[in-house]
């Protein structure tokens, strides 16, 4: 399962109110207003260290995200893009973050708790944030259908494998209902080269590119477009391990740390697929 990832510059201007925020985005320069939850004082500083390998300003941009948007954020983690959606939409949007099972089992139940205490410890970013649950193949708390202006997964699908193709099936149409025409679904995965053997489980954490075009356009989608933000040709997806081999988990500890700290974070997919 999935691998837990874990300025006060502009941190004043977080405190102001969202609706002055969201006046500032947009949709021909720049969206200041995202770029100010990005700066924010809602990210812990571990999180904004990362911002250079996942560029979340440039991608969310490439996603096309608005602050009047209703977006699901598929199985969130530990929060990193959380903490960016939330001061971001909270006043003219809505954030749905769809996770861990509040009512699962025991595990699911523990990790939905983590949670909610990140977002209990900060209300005046992540108060108006609501709580779904996603975890397949059997629960799908994730908006009501045809409501969502956009949904968006970062580095999950490989743990989806699992399912099966049936599951997998399912898990898309879920998220193809829950959009509005027109929506917008946002994926980041790890990127297989072409050229490698996926097997069946995903077990390197690393998926094909066409692989997941493929999963998408099956429930419908179309891809409006791919993006190389978050390449990193650095990595050839063959290290022991897989991908958790890479920072910023260091699965392997500090064998062969230094060649996996050069590498950086793993070469990543970003798409864009429009329900019609």
């Amino acid at each position: 399962m999935k691998r837990v990832f874990l300025a006060a510059a502009l941190g004043a201007v977080m405190t102001m109110g969202g609706a002055a925020l969201a006046a500032k985005a947009d949709n021909t320069g720049d969206d200041a207003a995202l770029k100010a939850a990005i700066a924010g004082s809602a990210r812990t500083p571990a999180n904004v260290v990362r911002d250079g390998a996942r560029h979340p300003y440039e991608t969310l941009r490439f996603f096309g995200i608005k602050p009047t948007m209703t977006v699901v954020e598929l199985a969130p983690g530990g929060g990193w893009y959380t903490e960016i959606l939330a001061p971001y939409l909270r006043e003219q949007g809505k954030l749905i973050a769809a996770g861990s099972d509040p009512q699962g089992s025991e595990g699911a139940r523990r990790s939905a708790a983590r949670f909610q205490q990140k977002l209990d410890a900060n209300p005046a970013a992540f108060d108006k944030v609501e709580i779904g649950a996603f975890a397949p193949p059997t629960t799908y708390r994730i908006a009501p259908k045809g409501t969502a202006d956009m949904v968006l997964t970062f580095r999950n699908i490989h743990n989806w494998i699992p399912v099966g193709d049936e599951g997998l099936k399912v898990l898309f149409g879920q998220v193809y209902d829950s959009l509005k025409p027109g929506g917008v679904f946002g994926v980041v995965e790890h990127r297989l080269p072409a050229n490698k053997a996926q097997d069946a489980k995903a077990s390197s954490g690393y998926m094909h590119e066409a692989y997941v075009i493929k999963l998408a356009e099956s429930a419908g989608f179309k891809l409006a477009g791919k993006s190389e933000i978050n390449a990193n040709p650095k990595d050839k997806a063959d290290h022991e391990g897989g991908v958790w081999a890479l920072p910023p988990t260091y699965g392997n500890k500090d064998v062969d740390r230094a060649r996996y700290e050069a590498i950086g974070e793993s070469d990543r997919m970003t798409l864009k697929f429009v329900k019609p």
